[in-house]
């Protein structure tokens, strides 16, 4: 008797038939392509792949967010870049956007969004405001209809290409006036610095905002949302950590079929302990990690993740993941190091994981209080 396939099952089995047809082939240029690839994008959006944990009712998909990353790991397997556009459409602002923005926001900017013609990105960080993102100076001030905006962001990813920008600001003092704004490209004191590069080949752009004067309609979260905010962050922090894991697995995968072809001292180097040692901690890395990546999704079924065991997530995940693309390059040699494979590529993408969207360290703060019950302030 034939089993019948579940749905999720048969969503994973179009996105692997879709991945290979339409990814596959030039993955690797793509790897090392900084531009935003608006082709896969709307390719994407046309599948429905964009906004799939969205609700049906602001035109996502209503799929559950364990859905969202086991797409997003099987587009990763085949093409590690599309899979970071798959993020921007499911996981980072998006996310914080569709769960907080008003009915106006969404049928002005959500339909776009979702098919992939628009894109948002992030302003967060700031010059003296990285992980201590309380402290952040951009300002938001009442003007008429509206607010003017002051200050600047940095480290922002797709602000090279983004068309809209979630923008963190102070309406005042404290971290109780913290909120966020939308931002159009185009809007009149918004100037975009020269693109930096980052060790990925990943681009971003320093935001400037010299009296941006924007409608009081653009106001995502006024005074007091910085928590709200925090809570839909989680979200990305789940997308980076299924990335993490997936560019590791392929890595991996890429690595085992490499030792057990290459031959050097008469045997393939499969045969060697020294290497079977290392796949076979990397696999306890790889499988532990996902099971708590699980467990930090599934315990979010009836809404956004929890802050803990996102972090514990992530963590793990992070560090499996660049364990695991770091032993696959030392395993393939020189090839490994090479820019003609994808594990180069795998291995300076999960290093950078390990920084954006809170780092190791300030997860295992986070963690930390979490096992102490109590907040332990890095400041003095």
């Amino acid at each position: 008797m034939t089993a019948v396939l579940t749905e999720r099952e048969a969503l994973l089995d179009s996105v692997r038939s879709f991945a290979q047809r339409h990814l596959a082939d030039g993955a690797l240029a793509r790897a090392h392509d900084p531009n935003y690839s608006w082709d896969i994008a709307q390719l994407l959006g046309a599948q429905g792949l964009l906004g799939l944990s969205i609700s049906a009712e602001d035109g996502g998909q209503g799929a559950g967010l364990a859905d969202a990353v086991a797409v997003i790991q099987e587009v990763a397997m085949v093409c590690p870049k599309s899979a970071d556009i798959l993020q921007a459409g499911n996981f980072g602002a998006i996310r914080t956007f569709a769960e907080f923005g008003t009915p106006e926001q969404k049928a002005k900017y959500l339909s776009d969004l979702i098919a992939g013609r628009t894109l948002i990105g992030l302003g967060m960080s700031e010059p003296e405001a990285g992980s201590a993102a309380t402290e952040l100076t951009t300002s938001a001030t009442e003007d008429g209809d509206g607010y003017r905006i002051n200050g600047t962001k940095i480290w922002g990813t797709h602000s090279v290409d983004a068309t809209l920008f979630l923008v963190y600001v102070r309406f005042g003092p404290g971290t109780g006036n913290i909120g966020s704004i939308l931002v159009e490209r185009g809007a009149k004191g918004l100037t975009l610095g020269t693109p930096s590069t980052y060790m990925s080949g990943e681009q971003w752009a320093q935001l400037y905002f010299d009296d941006c004067w924007v409608p009081k309609g653009n106001v995502l979260l006024g005074p007091g949302g910085f928590k709200k905010q925090m809570s839909g962050f989680n979200v990305e922090r789940i997308g980076n950590a299924s990335r993490a894991l997936a560019l590791g697995r392929l890595a991996f995968n890429l690595a085992r079929d490499h030792v057990s072809e290459r031959t050097q001292f008469g045997r393939t180097l499969n045969e060697f302990q020294g290497l079977q040692w290392k796949f076979a901690e990397v696999a306890v890395a790889l499988d532990s990690a996902e099971l708590l990546l699980d467990r930090a999704v599934r315990n979010a079924a009836a809404g956004l993740p929890s802050a803990y065991e996102t972090s514990v997530a992530k963590l793990a995940a992070n560090e499996a993941g660049f364990k695991a693309a770091n032993e696959a390059m030392q395993a393939m040699g020189a090839l490994g190091y090479s820019t003609e494979s994808l594990v180069e590529y795998c291995m300076r993408r999960t290093r950078g994981w390990m920084i954006a969207g809170g780092s190791i360290e300030i997860l295992k703060n986070r963690i930390a209080e979490e096992i102490f019950g109590r907040r332990f302030s890095q400041r003095r």
